[in-house]
């Protein structure tokens, strides 16, 4: 047939948009792409130097170079296939990397300018792209051929191999060298004198131990001679189990490498770039070909917040079959019968990894927790059925993902006071079957009650002693007024140690309310300056109104008693309308200084005291209040030769030391 085919296919330059301009999503990615081509040309080391500052990235080898025509025939052939021509490098005989023949173009994912140098049989040759040159050819129309600028030899001094220089940034160069340098060791299984190939990073060689896993694996289950190579590297392993690597039903598919669990789950994120290690990678051919086929799986079982491990898998990219790789080259085709026979191969090795680590940590959790010399001594002292519940109890800890010392120490605590009291449940049954004959039981219940009752209270002792600690160390008598106006109100207990819990009636406080206003209207100018506030609250079956006297005013018996007979007449009157008249109602009077005719005789403060108490009221003075409160509570925590050893535990073990809660000299008045 002659003359103008019918039909015709074109290319257009917009291919290359797809295919890499803006194709990876990060620098490490890219550079991935440059060092696999390193890898191909026989190089046996790859220098990296990154300029922030300028903007400026290289990527130099020495391997076989490339000639002109090397560079228009391979590199610059979009699409063209190494392994047709040579599956093997000649120098090292390795397993070629490159497949598509579109790495190349990641380059332009992070930069606009691509200068490319090399030296081969002799002879120097350079050129450069430009992505806003292409960029234009494409807008107008261009079809299939992009003709990069030369780069005159003379300006050329490289002695051997190739060299990448990358400038125009598309973004910012924000990665650390630390964090760089652990993401490529982790890329690329093949750095290491083995393998004749070296990669630095501004002169600094990257080795296997940049990848920080060997110091974060506690079990670990291997797959081949690479896995091994890792369990013998790990600094902190506890169990090694080896595993088969074969594929079942397919001759000849085995995988290698590892998959491992860390000791605590806050292991795997880096606190410097908040990148998480708790995942399941899979290289092909010694690279990166999928960042994590763990989260293919959808396990929810706690052990994956643990697991970390790299899986070799080359029968993923086999010369005479088709690329199993994404145009990313960053993630596997799903849908390819390989992949499939991957993860069902992986699946069932998860499973195993999830029955193993459940048993082990389950069986290490008591050892985990007898590391407290408290919990070994509590441990001890139980009978053998109930070592056995406290070994499930401790297990069970054990596979929480629990970040910390302290919080894991606290867990703990925690945990044993909940066993005691489901032990104490569990004891209360059988009061039914005490007698004389055995009384004891009865006795065994209330000691073990009387100590869990006092290791809580020890812990609302701490608490409160923490608020008394602060207003202890104020001076300022305005400051003490206004902690005692933020405080007193929440924490009836710092009038009187036997009033837990305070409730307020919204009801009865509006009632009383309005009573204690016509009573205000009642009171003096004097007698109104001296008050800060009235508060009413319920604690058991009485009814408490509180108030708090300037800290700087003073203020007589006579008139003190005068306006507490008020506020009793007025809690009354709205009691008896209540229904409520046989409820007790005490007023307290909180006062910054002594009433000014308690100094009158030596026996003033008890006479008008005893007034006063006939209008259910008392007066307590700033300092005393919190100085009794102080004594109280302080000697309370200070008596831990008379505790039981529950309460023992919870003091010694407690996360806050007790300590800390003594009175200190200065206290920042800002805080309260």
């Amino acid at each position: 047939m002659s003359g103008t085919p019918k039909y015709q296919m074109t290319v257009s330059l917009n291919v290359l948009r797809h295919l890499g301009l803006g194709l990876y999503s990060n620098v490490a990615a890219v550079l991935s792409e440059a060092v696999a081509n390193s890898w191909d040309a026989d190089a046996e080391c790859v220098q990296i130097f990154i300029d922030a500052s300028a903007g400026r990235v290289v990527i130099e080898d020495d391997g076989h170079g490339m000639t002109v025509d090397d560079a228009n025939d391979k590199y610059l052939h979009v699409g063209y296939e190494r392994r047709q021509d040579a599956p093997f490098t000649p120098r090292f005989s390795r397993a070629v990397m490159g497949r598509k023949g579109i790495g190349k173009l990641s380059l332009f994912s992070i930069a606009r300018t691509v200068r490319v140098e090399s030296v081969a049989d002799g002879q120097r040759h350079g050129f450069v792209m430009d992505a806003e040159d292409i960029e234009q050819k494409i807008r107008d129309g261009g079809e299939g051929r992009y003709e990069p600028l030369p780069v005159p030899n003379a300006e050329i001094d490289l002695a051997s191999g190739t060299r990448i220089t990358l400038t125009n940034m598309k973004r910012q160069l924000q990665w650390t060298g630390r964090a760089l340098r652990r993401r490529l060791a982790r890329r690329f299984s093949i750095i290491g004198q083995e393998y004749q190939f070296a990669i630095t990073l501004d002169g600094q060689p990257i080795t296997a131990t940049d990848r920080e896993y060997q110091d974060k694996v506690q079990y670990i289950w291997t797959f081949g001679d690479l896995g091994h190579r890792v369990a013998s590297t790990a600094s902190n392993l506890d169990r090694h189990e080896e595993r088969s690597g074969q594929l079942e039903g397919y001759p000849g598919w085995v995988i290698d490498g590892w998959i491992g669990t860390a000791s605590m789950a806050g292991q795997l994120k880096d606190a410097e770039t908040s990148e998480s290690i708790n995942k399941l990678v899979v290289l092909v051919r010694g690279k990166l070909a999928q960042e994590d086929i763990l989260e293919e799986f959808g396990e929810g079982g706690l052990y994956t917040k643990y697991v970390l491990g790299e899986i070799h898998a080359d029968f993923l990219d086999l010369d005479d079959a088709e690329d199993i790789a994404t145009t990313s080259r960053q993630k596997l085709i799903e849908e390819d019968p390989r992949y499939q026979a991957l993860k069902n191969k992986l699946r069932e090795e998860l499973k195993h990894v999830q029955s193993r680590w459940t048993k082990l940590r389950r069986s290490q959790g008591t050892a985990q927790a007898v590391v407290y010399p408290e919990i070994q001594e509590w441990f001890t002292e139980l009978d053998p059925d109930q070592k056995v519940a406290a070994r499930r109890l401790f297990g069970r800890i054990n596979e929480l993902p629990i970040e910390g010392e302290s919080n894991r120490r606290q867990l703990v605590v925690s945990s044993v006071l909940a066993f005691e009291s489901l032990k104490l449940r569990n004891m209360l049954h059988r009061l039914d079957e005490i007698s004389t004959e055995n009384l004891d039981v009865l006795q065994q219940v209330f000691i073990q009650l009387d100590d869990l009752e006092a290791s809580a209270y020890y812990q609302i002792a701490k608490k409160r002693l923490l608020i008394i600690r602060k207003l202890t160390g104020l001076v300022n008598e305005d400051a003490k007024e206004r902690a005692m106006q933020e405080h007193l109100y929440k924490h009836l207990w710092l009038l009187d140690p036997s009033w837990e819990r305070a409730t307020h009636t919204e009801h009865m406080e509006r009632s009383l309310t309005t009573a204690l206003a016509e009573v205000c209207d009642e009171l003096t100018e004097t007698q109104r300056r001296a008050r800060v506030d009235v508060k009413y609250s319920t604690t058991g079956n009485k009814h408490v109104i509180i108030e708090l006297k300037r800290a700087r005013k003073r203020i007589s018996s006579t008139a003190l008693n005068e306006q507490v007979s008020k506020y009793y007449t007025a809690a009354e009157k709205i009691l008896t309308a209540a229904g409520r008249t046989n409820e007790p109602v005490e007023i307290v009077v909180v006062v910054g200084r002594r009433l000014s005719d308690w100094d009158e005789t030596p026996d003033s403060e008890k006479r008008f005291r005893e007034m006063l108490a006939a209008s259910r009221a008392r007066v307590v003075m700033y300092d005393e209040l919190i100085n009794n409160a102080l004594e109280a509570y302080q000697d309370y925590v200070d008596r831990a030769e008379e505790a039981g050893r529950v309460y023992r535990l919870v003091q010694r073990i407690s996360q806050e030391d007790v300590e800390a809660l003594s009175p200190r000299p200065e206290t920042d008045e800002s805080s309260l």
